[in-house]
Protein backbone atom coordinates (compact mmCIF):
# COMPACT_ATOMS: atom_id res chain seq x y z
CA UNK A 1 0.00 0.00 0.00
CA UNK A 2 1.12 3.52 -0.76
CA UNK A 3 1.05 6.22 1.87
CA UNK A 4 -2.22 8.13 1.93
CA UNK A 5 -2.19 11.43 0.08
CA UNK A 6 -3.44 14.44 2.04
CA UNK A 7 -6.62 15.77 0.43
CA UNK A 8 -6.59 18.92 2.50
CA UNK A 9 -3.49 20.66 1.21
CA UNK A 10 -3.68 20.12 -2.53
CA UNK A 11 -5.60 21.67 -5.38
CA UNK A 12 -7.85 19.44 -7.44
CA UNK A 13 -5.59 17.70 -9.92
CA UNK A 14 -5.66 15.92 -13.24
CA UNK A 15 -2.82 13.41 -13.50
CA UNK A 16 -1.89 12.39 -17.05
CA UNK A 17 0.29 9.30 -17.29
CA UNK A 18 2.25 9.57 -20.53
CA UNK A 19 3.50 12.84 -21.98
CA UNK A 20 3.90 11.93 -25.62
CA UNK A 21 1.78 13.51 -28.34
CA UNK A 22 -1.56 12.44 -26.83
CA UNK A 23 -0.76 13.42 -23.26
CA UNK A 24 0.67 16.77 -24.33
CA UNK A 25 -2.42 17.67 -26.37
CA UNK A 26 -4.77 16.67 -23.52
CA UNK A 27 -2.74 18.76 -21.08
CA UNK A 28 -2.53 21.78 -23.39
CA UNK A 29 -6.28 21.90 -24.02
CA UNK A 30 -7.04 21.45 -20.33
CA UNK A 31 -4.68 24.33 -19.53
CA UNK A 32 -6.55 26.56 -21.98
CA UNK A 33 -10.02 25.70 -20.64
CA UNK A 34 -11.47 28.15 -18.10
CA UNK A 35 -13.45 25.30 -16.57
CA UNK A 36 -10.11 24.03 -15.25
CA UNK A 37 -9.22 27.25 -13.42
CA UNK A 38 -7.97 26.30 -9.96
CA UNK A 39 -6.95 22.82 -11.07
CA UNK A 40 -3.42 21.50 -11.28
CA UNK A 41 -2.49 19.56 -14.41
CA UNK A 42 0.31 17.06 -13.76
CA UNK A 43 1.97 15.01 -16.48
CA UNK A 44 4.16 12.01 -15.66
CA UNK A 45 6.65 11.53 -18.48
CA UNK A 46 10.28 10.41 -18.06
CA UNK A 47 11.47 12.06 -21.28
CA UNK A 48 13.00 15.50 -21.12
CA UNK A 49 10.36 17.12 -23.31
CA UNK A 50 6.61 16.70 -23.39
CA UNK A 51 4.97 16.07 -26.74
CA UNK A 52 7.63 13.86 -28.31
CA UNK A 53 6.84 10.41 -27.05
CA UNK A 54 8.06 7.26 -28.74
CA UNK A 55 7.25 8.46 -32.26
CA UNK A 56 8.96 11.87 -32.21
CA UNK A 57 11.67 11.46 -29.58
CA UNK A 58 14.30 10.39 -32.08
CA UNK A 59 17.47 12.01 -33.34
CA UNK A 60 17.76 9.59 -36.27
CA UNK A 61 17.65 11.63 -39.52
CA UNK A 62 16.22 8.67 -41.45
CA UNK A 63 13.08 8.73 -39.31
CA UNK A 64 10.70 11.00 -41.19
CA UNK A 65 7.06 11.91 -40.71
CA UNK A 66 4.93 9.52 -42.73
CA UNK A 67 2.50 12.11 -44.06
CA UNK A 68 3.24 15.48 -45.67
CA UNK A 69 4.03 18.22 -43.17
CA UNK A 70 1.19 20.28 -44.65
CA UNK A 71 -1.24 17.75 -43.14
CA UNK A 72 0.27 17.84 -39.64
CA UNK A 73 -1.06 20.44 -37.24
CA UNK A 74 -2.06 20.36 -33.58
CA UNK A 75 -4.58 23.12 -34.25
CA UNK A 76 -7.62 21.70 -36.11
CA UNK A 77 -8.66 25.25 -37.05
CA UNK A 78 -5.26 26.11 -38.50
CA UNK A 79 -4.00 23.35 -40.84
CA UNK A 80 -0.90 25.39 -41.80
CA UNK A 81 0.27 25.80 -38.21
CA UNK A 82 3.16 23.31 -38.45
CA UNK A 83 4.25 24.58 -41.87
CA UNK A 84 4.47 28.16 -40.53
CA UNK A 85 6.43 26.91 -37.52
CA UNK A 86 8.94 25.28 -39.87
CA UNK A 87 9.22 28.40 -42.01
CA UNK A 88 9.74 30.72 -39.03
CA UNK A 89 12.62 28.57 -37.78
CA UNK A 90 14.22 28.02 -41.15
CA UNK A 91 13.51 24.30 -41.02
CA UNK A 92 14.22 21.76 -42.22
CA UNK A 93 17.82 22.91 -42.52
CA UNK A 94 20.71 20.74 -43.70
CA UNK A 95 18.20 18.21 -45.03
CA UNK A 96 17.98 18.53 -48.82
CA UNK A 97 16.07 15.22 -49.06
CA UNK A 98 13.17 16.49 -46.95
CA UNK A 99 11.40 17.77 -50.07
CA UNK A 100 10.14 14.73 -51.95
CA UNK A 101 9.64 14.44 -55.69
CA UNK A 102 5.90 14.84 -55.24
CA UNK A 103 6.52 18.39 -53.95
CA UNK A 104 5.57 17.60 -50.35
CA UNK A 105 7.78 18.11 -47.32
CA UNK A 106 8.60 15.09 -45.14
CA UNK A 107 10.90 16.44 -42.41
CA UNK A 108 12.60 14.39 -39.71
CA UNK A 109 10.22 13.34 -36.94
CA UNK A 110 12.27 15.08 -34.29
CA UNK A 111 11.18 18.42 -35.78
CA UNK A 112 7.53 17.61 -35.17
CA UNK A 113 8.43 16.63 -31.62
CA UNK A 114 10.06 20.03 -31.12
CA UNK A 115 6.97 21.71 -32.55
CA UNK A 116 4.62 20.00 -30.06
CA UNK A 117 7.05 20.60 -27.18
CA UNK A 118 7.16 24.33 -27.95
CA UNK A 119 3.36 24.50 -27.99
CA UNK A 120 3.13 23.18 -24.43
CA UNK A 121 6.22 25.01 -23.10
CA UNK A 122 4.45 28.28 -22.09
CA UNK A 123 2.07 26.38 -19.82
CA UNK A 124 5.02 24.67 -18.16
CA UNK A 125 6.86 27.96 -17.68
CA UNK A 126 3.85 29.55 -16.00
CA UNK A 127 3.17 26.54 -13.78
CA UNK A 128 -0.17 25.74 -15.37
CA UNK A 129 1.16 22.29 -16.19
CA UNK A 130 3.62 20.37 -13.98
CA UNK A 131 5.96 17.94 -15.69
CA UNK A 132 7.16 15.13 -13.43
CA UNK A 133 10.13 13.56 -15.22
CA UNK A 134 9.42 10.18 -13.74
CA UNK A 135 8.11 6.81 -14.77
CA UNK A 136 4.95 5.83 -12.92
CA UNK A 137 5.48 2.74 -10.79
CA UNK A 138 2.22 2.55 -8.82
CA UNK A 139 -1.37 3.82 -8.92
CA UNK A 140 -3.94 3.16 -6.21
CA UNK A 141 -7.48 4.20 -5.47
CA UNK A 142 -7.58 6.15 -2.21
CA UNK A 143 -11.07 7.17 -1.26
CA UNK A 144 -12.47 9.47 -3.93
CA UNK A 145 -9.06 10.07 -5.52
CA UNK A 146 -6.11 8.33 -7.10
CA UNK A 147 -2.60 8.16 -5.66
CA UNK A 148 0.13 8.15 -8.31
CA UNK A 149 3.74 7.38 -7.44
CA UNK A 150 6.71 8.03 -9.74
CA UNK A 151 10.06 6.28 -9.65
CA UNK A 152 11.68 9.54 -8.50
CA UNK A 153 9.65 9.59 -5.30
CA UNK A 154 6.83 11.93 -6.31
CA UNK A 155 3.49 10.97 -4.75
CA UNK A 156 0.63 12.85 -6.36
CA UNK A 157 -3.03 12.90 -5.51
CA UNK A 158 -5.35 13.05 -8.52
CA UNK A 159 -9.07 13.72 -8.76
CA UNK A 160 -8.97 12.62 -12.40
CA UNK A 161 -6.58 10.12 -13.95
CA UNK A 162 -5.77 9.91 -17.68
CA UNK A 163 -4.05 6.88 -19.20
CA UNK A 164 -2.15 8.32 -22.18
CA UNK A 165 0.67 5.83 -22.36
CA UNK A 166 2.35 4.54 -25.47
CA UNK A 167 1.81 1.15 -27.07
CA UNK A 168 3.34 -1.90 -25.41
CA UNK A 169 6.74 -2.96 -26.71
CA UNK A 170 6.84 -5.43 -29.61
CA UNK A 171 6.76 -9.10 -28.80
CA UNK A 172 8.91 -11.64 -30.60
CA UNK A 173 7.01 -14.62 -32.03
CA UNK A 174 6.82 -17.58 -29.67
CA UNK A 175 10.15 -19.25 -29.05
CA UNK A 176 12.34 -16.74 -30.90
CA UNK A 177 13.00 -14.52 -27.90
CA UNK A 178 14.01 -17.46 -25.76
CA UNK A 179 16.42 -18.81 -28.39
CA UNK A 180 18.07 -15.45 -29.08
CA UNK A 181 18.13 -13.97 -25.58
CA UNK A 182 21.63 -12.70 -24.88
CA UNK A 183 22.79 -12.84 -28.50
CA UNK A 184 25.02 -9.78 -29.08
CA UNK A 185 23.15 -8.74 -32.20
CA UNK A 186 19.57 -9.61 -31.26
CA UNK A 187 17.42 -6.45 -31.17
CA UNK A 188 14.09 -7.25 -29.46
CA UNK A 189 12.86 -3.65 -29.69
CA UNK A 190 14.24 -1.44 -32.46
CA UNK A 191 12.59 1.67 -31.00
CA UNK A 192 14.95 1.67 -28.02
CA UNK A 193 17.66 4.39 -28.25
CA UNK A 194 20.81 3.16 -30.01
CA UNK A 195 19.22 -0.27 -30.50
CA UNK A 196 20.78 -0.68 -33.95
CA UNK A 197 24.29 0.34 -32.90
CA UNK A 198 25.22 -3.30 -32.34
CA UNK A 199 24.71 -4.18 -36.03
CA UNK A 200 27.90 -4.11 -38.11
CA UNK A 201 28.14 -2.79 -41.65
CA UNK A 202 28.44 -6.19 -43.32
CA UNK A 203 26.02 -8.15 -41.15
CA UNK A 204 23.39 -10.34 -42.74
CA UNK A 205 20.26 -8.99 -41.09
CA UNK A 206 16.91 -10.69 -40.53
CA UNK A 207 14.04 -8.33 -39.72
CA UNK A 208 10.95 -10.06 -38.34
CA UNK A 209 8.07 -7.78 -39.35
CA UNK A 210 7.54 -5.96 -42.65
CA UNK A 211 5.54 -2.84 -41.71
CA UNK A 212 6.47 0.78 -41.01
CA UNK A 213 9.02 0.00 -38.30
CA UNK A 214 10.75 -2.50 -40.58
CA UNK A 215 11.08 0.20 -43.26
CA UNK A 216 12.49 2.60 -40.65
CA UNK A 217 15.09 0.02 -39.64
CA UNK A 218 16.14 -0.56 -43.26
CA UNK A 219 16.42 3.19 -43.97
CA UNK A 220 18.40 3.74 -40.76
CA UNK A 221 20.84 0.92 -41.46
CA UNK A 222 21.45 2.04 -45.03
CA UNK A 223 21.95 5.66 -43.97
CA UNK A 224 24.60 4.46 -41.51
CA UNK A 225 26.48 2.69 -44.29
CA UNK A 226 25.24 -0.84 -43.76
CA UNK A 227 26.01 -2.90 -46.90
CA UNK A 228 24.99 -6.41 -45.88
CA UNK A 229 21.92 -8.23 -47.21
CA UNK A 230 18.63 -7.69 -45.44
CA UNK A 231 15.73 -10.13 -45.27
CA UNK A 232 12.39 -8.84 -43.97
CA UNK A 233 9.99 -11.57 -42.98
CA UNK A 234 6.36 -11.76 -41.83
CA UNK A 235 3.44 -14.11 -41.99
CA UNK A 236 1.96 -12.47 -45.09
CA UNK A 237 5.00 -10.62 -46.41
CA UNK A 238 3.07 -7.37 -46.70
CA UNK A 239 5.18 -4.22 -46.66
CA UNK A 240 3.88 -0.70 -46.09
CA UNK A 241 2.90 1.07 -49.29
CA UNK A 242 4.02 4.49 -50.45
CA UNK A 243 2.03 7.64 -51.13
CA UNK A 244 0.24 8.52 -54.36
CA UNK A 245 2.30 10.46 -56.87
CA UNK A 246 -0.25 13.26 -56.97
CA UNK A 247 -2.72 14.97 -54.67
CA UNK A 248 -6.22 13.47 -54.63
CA UNK A 249 -9.39 14.19 -52.69
CA UNK A 250 -10.85 11.33 -50.65
CA UNK A 251 -13.08 9.12 -52.80
CA UNK A 252 -16.03 7.08 -51.52
CA UNK A 253 -18.94 7.15 -49.10
CA UNK A 254 -19.03 4.37 -46.52
CA UNK A 255 -21.35 5.89 -43.91
CA UNK A 256 -24.55 6.96 -45.69
CA UNK A 257 -25.44 3.29 -45.62
CA UNK A 258 -24.37 1.95 -42.22
CA UNK A 259 -22.48 -1.28 -42.76
CA UNK A 260 -23.23 -4.08 -40.29
CA UNK A 261 -21.11 -6.74 -41.96
CA UNK A 262 -17.33 -6.71 -42.31
CA UNK A 263 -17.51 -8.87 -45.45
CA UNK A 264 -20.03 -6.60 -47.14
CA UNK A 265 -18.03 -3.51 -46.16
CA UNK A 266 -14.91 -5.05 -47.68
CA UNK A 267 -16.81 -5.85 -50.90
CA UNK A 268 -17.96 -2.23 -51.06
CA UNK A 269 -14.40 -1.02 -50.61
CA UNK A 270 -13.22 -3.18 -53.49
CA UNK A 271 -16.03 -1.93 -55.75
CA UNK A 272 -15.23 1.66 -54.80
CA UNK A 273 -11.56 1.18 -55.70
CA UNK A 274 -12.58 -0.08 -59.15
CA UNK A 275 -14.91 2.92 -59.58
CA UNK A 276 -12.14 5.27 -58.45
CA UNK A 277 -9.64 3.80 -60.89
CA UNK A 278 -12.16 4.18 -63.72
CA UNK A 279 -12.31 7.91 -62.89
CA UNK A 280 -8.54 8.33 -62.73
CA UNK A 281 -8.07 8.02 -58.96
CA UNK A 282 -5.84 5.53 -57.18
CA UNK A 283 -6.62 3.32 -54.20
CA UNK A 284 -5.01 5.95 -51.97
CA UNK A 285 -8.06 8.21 -52.36
CA UNK A 286 -10.42 5.44 -51.27
CA UNK A 287 -8.30 4.55 -48.24
CA UNK A 288 -8.20 8.26 -47.32
CA UNK A 289 -12.01 8.32 -47.36
CA UNK A 290 -12.11 5.19 -45.21
CA UNK A 291 -9.70 6.78 -42.74
CA UNK A 292 -11.74 9.97 -42.49
CA UNK A 293 -14.98 8.03 -42.00
CA UNK A 294 -13.35 5.34 -39.88
CA UNK A 295 -14.84 6.32 -36.53
CA UNK A 296 -18.42 6.22 -37.78
CA UNK A 297 -17.82 3.03 -39.78
CA UNK A 298 -16.46 1.37 -36.63
CA UNK A 299 -19.39 2.49 -34.46
CA UNK A 300 -21.86 1.04 -36.97
CA UNK A 301 -20.29 -2.42 -36.88
CA UNK A 302 -21.42 -4.96 -34.28
CA UNK A 303 -18.71 -6.23 -31.93
CA UNK A 304 -18.46 -9.58 -33.69
CA UNK A 305 -17.79 -7.80 -36.99
CA UNK A 306 -15.19 -5.54 -35.41
CA UNK A 307 -13.35 -8.63 -34.21
CA UNK A 308 -13.59 -10.14 -37.67
CA UNK A 309 -12.06 -7.02 -39.22
CA UNK A 310 -9.19 -7.00 -36.73
CA UNK A 311 -8.52 -10.70 -37.18
CA UNK A 312 -8.68 -10.90 -40.97
CA UNK A 313 -8.33 -7.43 -42.50
CA UNK A 314 -6.13 -5.42 -40.15
CA UNK A 315 -2.76 -6.46 -41.68
CA UNK A 316 -3.94 -5.36 -45.14
CA UNK A 317 -5.43 -2.15 -43.76
CA UNK A 318 -2.25 -1.27 -41.89
CA UNK A 319 0.08 -1.51 -44.90
CA UNK A 320 -2.22 0.64 -47.05
CA UNK A 321 -3.31 3.08 -44.37
CA UNK A 322 0.10 3.72 -42.77
CA UNK A 323 2.28 4.68 -45.69
CA UNK A 324 6.00 5.25 -45.68
CA UNK A 325 7.55 8.57 -46.58
CA UNK A 326 8.76 8.64 -50.21
CA UNK A 327 12.39 8.91 -49.12
CA UNK A 328 12.13 5.71 -47.08
CA UNK A 329 10.11 3.94 -49.75
CA UNK A 330 12.84 4.77 -52.27
CA UNK A 331 15.51 3.11 -50.13
CA UNK A 332 13.47 -0.07 -49.69
CA UNK A 333 12.39 -0.17 -53.34
CA UNK A 334 15.99 0.24 -54.54
CA UNK A 335 17.10 -2.63 -52.33
CA UNK A 336 14.32 -4.87 -53.58
CA UNK A 337 15.22 -4.01 -57.15
CA UNK A 338 18.94 -4.62 -56.65
CA UNK A 339 18.37 -7.83 -54.71
CA UNK A 340 20.15 -6.88 -51.48
CA UNK A 341 16.77 -6.60 -49.72
CA UNK A 342 14.26 -9.44 -49.75
CA UNK A 343 10.72 -9.74 -48.35
CA UNK A 344 9.55 -13.25 -47.43
CA UNK A 345 6.11 -14.51 -46.38
CA UNK A 346 5.40 -17.58 -44.29
CA UNK A 347 6.43 -18.96 -40.93
CA UNK A 348 9.61 -19.90 -39.14
CA UNK A 349 9.89 -23.67 -38.93
CA UNK A 350 13.13 -23.66 -36.95
CA UNK A 351 15.57 -21.16 -35.46
CA UNK A 352 18.82 -21.90 -33.64
CA UNK A 353 22.08 -20.27 -32.67
CA UNK A 354 25.09 -21.63 -34.50
CA UNK A 355 28.09 -20.07 -32.81
CA UNK A 356 27.69 -16.34 -33.29
CA UNK A 357 25.24 -16.80 -36.17
CA UNK A 358 21.52 -17.52 -36.30
CA UNK A 359 20.28 -20.33 -38.53
CA UNK A 360 16.66 -20.09 -39.67
CA UNK A 361 14.44 -22.42 -41.66
CA UNK A 362 11.55 -20.58 -43.33
CA UNK A 363 8.35 -22.28 -44.40
CA UNK A 364 7.31 -20.33 -47.51
CA UNK A 365 3.71 -19.13 -47.69
CA UNK A 366 3.12 -18.75 -51.42
CA UNK A 367 5.90 -20.72 -53.10
CA UNK A 368 5.62 -23.66 -50.73
CA UNK A 369 8.48 -25.68 -49.37
CA UNK A 370 11.19 -24.42 -47.05
CA UNK A 371 14.21 -22.18 -47.33
CA UNK A 372 17.23 -22.01 -45.06
CA UNK A 373 19.21 -18.92 -44.19
CA UNK A 374 21.97 -17.84 -41.84
CA UNK A 375 22.14 -14.39 -40.28
CA UNK A 376 24.43 -12.31 -38.12
CA UNK A 377 21.71 -10.10 -36.61
CA UNK A 378 17.98 -10.34 -35.93
CA UNK A 379 15.67 -7.34 -35.36
CA UNK A 380 12.07 -7.60 -34.10
CA UNK A 381 9.64 -5.09 -35.66
CA UNK A 382 6.38 -6.99 -35.22
CA UNK A 383 4.47 -4.06 -33.77
CA UNK A 384 2.99 -3.53 -30.29
CA UNK A 385 1.84 -6.49 -28.21
CA UNK A 386 -1.63 -5.02 -27.68
CA UNK A 387 -3.06 -8.09 -26.03
CA UNK A 388 -0.46 -7.78 -23.27
CA UNK A 389 -1.29 -4.16 -22.48
CA UNK A 390 -2.11 -4.74 -18.81
CA UNK A 391 1.09 -6.72 -18.30
CA UNK A 392 3.24 -4.08 -19.99
CA UNK A 393 3.53 -1.89 -16.87
CA UNK A 394 3.10 -2.77 -13.20
CA UNK A 395 0.66 0.04 -12.44
CA UNK A 396 -1.58 -0.98 -15.35
CA UNK A 397 -1.51 -4.54 -14.10
CA UNK A 398 -2.47 -3.46 -10.58
CA UNK A 399 -5.37 -1.33 -11.86
CA UNK A 400 -6.51 -4.32 -13.89
CA UNK A 401 -6.27 -6.61 -10.87
CA UNK A 402 -8.29 -4.10 -8.83
CA UNK A 403 -10.99 -4.15 -11.51
CA UNK A 404 -10.60 -0.57 -12.76
CA UNK A 405 -9.18 -1.47 -16.19
CA UNK A 406 -9.64 -4.33 -18.62
CA UNK A 407 -8.53 -5.02 -22.19
CA UNK A 408 -11.01 -4.23 -24.93
CA UNK A 409 -12.77 -7.13 -26.60
CA UNK A 410 -11.08 -6.71 -29.99
CA UNK A 411 -7.49 -6.81 -28.76
CA UNK A 412 -6.39 -3.27 -29.60
CA UNK A 413 -5.97 -1.68 -26.17
CA UNK A 414 -8.09 -0.80 -23.15
CA UNK A 415 -11.87 -0.98 -22.83
CA UNK A 416 -13.54 2.43 -22.62
CA UNK A 417 -16.94 4.01 -23.20
CA UNK A 418 -18.03 6.48 -25.88
CA UNK A 419 -16.92 9.26 -23.50
CA UNK A 420 -13.47 7.59 -23.33
CA UNK A 421 -13.93 6.66 -19.68
CA UNK A 422 -12.41 3.35 -18.68
CA UNK A 423 -14.78 0.41 -18.32
CA UNK A 424 -14.23 -1.66 -15.20
CA UNK A 425 -14.34 -5.43 -14.89
CA UNK A 426 -18.14 -5.27 -14.73
CA UNK A 427 -18.41 -3.09 -17.83
CA UNK A 428 -19.28 0.08 -15.87
CA UNK A 429 -17.80 3.52 -16.55
CA UNK A 430 -15.16 4.70 -14.11
CA UNK A 431 -16.20 8.35 -13.90
CA UNK A 432 -12.75 9.82 -13.18
CA UNK A 433 -10.52 7.46 -15.20
CA UNK A 434 -9.99 8.22 -18.90
CA UNK A 435 -8.21 6.42 -21.73
CA UNK A 436 -6.67 8.79 -24.29
CA UNK A 437 -5.00 8.04 -27.60
CA UNK A 438 -4.45 4.83 -29.58
CA UNK A 439 -5.20 2.57 -26.60
CA UNK A 440 -8.86 3.63 -27.02
CA UNK A 441 -9.04 2.21 -30.55
CA UNK A 442 -11.26 -0.68 -29.54
CA UNK A 443 -14.08 1.82 -28.99
CA UNK A 444 -13.26 4.60 -31.43
CA UNK A 445 -11.73 2.69 -34.34
CA UNK A 446 -9.38 4.89 -36.38
CA UNK A 447 -7.05 6.30 -33.73
CA UNK A 448 -3.58 5.98 -35.18
CA UNK A 449 -3.20 8.81 -37.67
CA UNK A 450 -2.15 12.13 -36.20
CA UNK A 451 -5.35 14.09 -37.07
CA UNK A 452 -7.53 11.43 -35.43
CA UNK A 453 -5.33 11.15 -32.33
CA UNK A 454 -5.26 14.94 -32.04
CA UNK A 455 -9.05 15.20 -32.29
CA UNK A 456 -9.52 12.44 -29.74
CA UNK A 457 -7.13 14.08 -27.26
CA UNK A 458 -9.09 17.33 -27.58
CA UNK A 459 -12.31 15.34 -27.03
CA UNK A 460 -10.92 13.77 -23.86
CA UNK A 461 -9.87 17.17 -22.54
CA UNK A 462 -13.41 18.46 -23.14
CA UNK A 463 -14.87 15.48 -21.23
CA UNK A 464 -12.59 16.20 -18.27
CA UNK A 465 -13.42 19.91 -18.31
CA UNK A 466 -17.13 19.07 -18.32
CA UNK A 467 -16.60 16.78 -15.32
CA UNK A 468 -14.70 19.51 -13.48
CA UNK A 469 -17.49 21.99 -14.19
CA UNK A 470 -20.15 19.54 -13.00
CA UNK A 471 -18.24 18.96 -9.77
CA UNK A 472 -17.88 22.69 -9.22
CA UNK A 473 -21.62 23.20 -9.62
CA UNK A 474 -22.35 20.25 -7.33
CA UNK A 475 -20.09 21.52 -4.59
CA UNK A 476 -21.29 25.08 -4.93
CA UNK A 477 -19.37 27.35 -2.62
CA UNK A 478 -17.90 24.53 -0.52
CA UNK A 479 -14.11 24.53 -0.41
CA UNK A 480 -12.20 21.65 -1.93
CA UNK A 481 -11.22 20.45 1.55
CA UNK A 482 -14.75 19.06 1.87
CA UNK A 483 -13.64 16.08 -0.24
CA UNK A 484 -13.65 12.73 1.51
CA UNK A 485 -10.35 11.77 3.11
CA UNK A 486 -8.24 8.99 1.74
CA UNK A 487 -9.23 5.46 2.60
Amino acid sequence: MMDAVDHYITRPTVAIIGGGFTGAVVATHLARDRAMDGWQIAVFEPRERLGCGLAYDTAEPAHRVNVPAARMSIDPDDPDHFMRWLELRGEPRDDPEALARDGHLYPARQLFGRYVAEAIAPFLEHGRIAHHRERVIAVERQGAAWAVRGDGGTLSRADVLVVATTHPAPEAPAGIGAVLAGHPRFVPDSTEPDALDRIRSGDRVLIIGTGLTSADVIATLRRRGHKGPITAFSRRGLRSRGHADRAQDPYGDFVSRPWRSAAKLLSQVRRTILDAEAEGFTWHAVLDALRAQGGEIWRNLPMTERRRLVRHVRPFWDVHRFRVAPQIDAVVSAGLRDGDIRVLAGSIAHIARVGKNVAVTFRRRRAGGTEEGEFDAVVITTGPAHRSILQSQSWLESLGAAGYLRPDTVGLGLACSETSRALDSEGREVDDLFVAGPLARGTFGELMGLPQVNDHAIFVAAQIAALAQARRLHRGARPHSAAAPAG
